[in-house]
Formats: structure tokens, C-alpha cells, sequence
């Protein structure tokens, strides 16, 4: 099966895709993620890739380009996930939901099934919690993977910040979907 987890956002959006059928590890998975940096445009290990974002002249522009850059690299896939808004957002909600409906509407186009997930149960998937934060979610993807992606992509960063939790978030939405398929299967 080819799926993708996606924790797509305005400001560091990123993708698991994972192909295989039995477990779910960090060696069947390619991670994409756009962001400002330079530095981390690139290839930054062997299965994470990261792109500058492309410039826009307005806000719907960025929405197309970003739901673009998705498309293209999910074009493919069985299935994806998608971690669902959180209740408790705060700032640019409306602009948030434009742009997750751009990319809504183009997999719709594209006849590619969507699977929306709270972030409580992704959490929960990846911790046990479902309120867990930025760095607990690194940890336990550090113990479950045992690649140190701060270390390798954001050596100098004290905090687990973009894009690492992005990449991180990216991989247990697709867990999630991967979990859902699964126990489906077996029904």
C-alpha cells in the first residue's frame, strides 16, 4: 500500500508517505517538508527532504502552491490522512481553513480518499496522551525510530521546533492511517 500522513499547515508543512504492507517503520517512509530556511531546503538525510517554499504575490497564490507541492508528491496513493483543526486554535484560523480546503478539494478532484484524524488521537497513537506537546511527541518518535532528527537536521536548536515536529507530527498521522487500515483489514 502506498499512503500518506500529511500535517499540513501555512508555515511548515510536511508529508509521510510510506510504502509497504506489514510494519509501519521509519525505513519505508520518504518525509517532505517546505519551509523559509535555506539551510534545510535540501536533502537532509536519506529519506527527508526539505523545499523552499515558492514565492506568491497573495494569500490564495500560497494556498495553490503549497496545495500543489502536496499533490505532486502524494499523486499515487491509495489513501491519506490528514490531522483534523484544533479546537483550541488561535490567530489565522480562517486562513488555515482556506488552505486545508484548497488541498481538500484537489484530492477530492483527484478521486484520493481522505482519512481526518484529531490531533488528540495522533497524539495518543504516539504517547498515550492525547494532550502531549511538541517534545514529547520528538521523544517518542526518537524511542520508536532511534533517528535523532534534531541532532541531524537542527543541531543548534534547543527546542523541538519546524521543521522536526512537522516531520515527526507528519509520520504518526500516517501511522494513524496505516493503524486504521490495518484493523480494518482484520474486521
Amino acid at each position: 500500500m502506498l499512503i500518506a500522513g500529511i500535517d499540513y499547515s501555512l508555515n511548515g508543512p510536511a508529508i509521510c508517505v510510506f510504502n509497504g504492507n506489514d510494519d509501519f517503520v521509519f525505513e519505508k517512509c520518504n518525509f517532505y517538508f517546505l519551509t523559509n530556511t535555506k539551510k534545510y531546503g535540501t536533502t537532509l538525510f536519506r529519506n527527508v527532504h526539505g523545499q523552499l517554499f515558492d514565492d506568491y504575490e497573495e494569500e490564495c497564490e500560497r494556498y495553490d502552491t503549497i496545495s500543489d507541492w502536496v499533490m505532486r508528491i502524494i499523486v499515487g496513493c491509495d489513501q491519506i490522512g490528514l490531522e483534523d483543526y484544533a479546537y483550541g486554535a488561535q490567530g489565522r484560523v480562517f486562513h488555515i481553513a482556506e488552505n486545508t480546503g484548497i488541498l481538500k478539494y484537489k484530492c477530492y478532484q483527484s478521486s484520493i480518499p481522505i482519512e481526518v484524524f484529531s490531533p488528540s488521537y495522533v497524539k495518543k497513537l504516539a504517547t498515550g496522551k492525547g494532550n502531549s506537546d511538541k517534545p514529547a511527541m520528538y521523544e517518542a518518535f526518537l524511542k520508536e525510530t532511534g533517528i535523532p532528527l534534531q541532532g541531524i537536521i537542527t543541531p543548534n536548536k534547543k527546542d523541538i521546533g519546524n521543521p522536526v515536529s512537522d516531520i515527526v507530527d507528519s509520520y504518526y498521522v500516517c501511522k494513524s492511517l496505516f493503524t486504521q487500515i490495518q484493523a480494518s483489514a482484520q474486521r
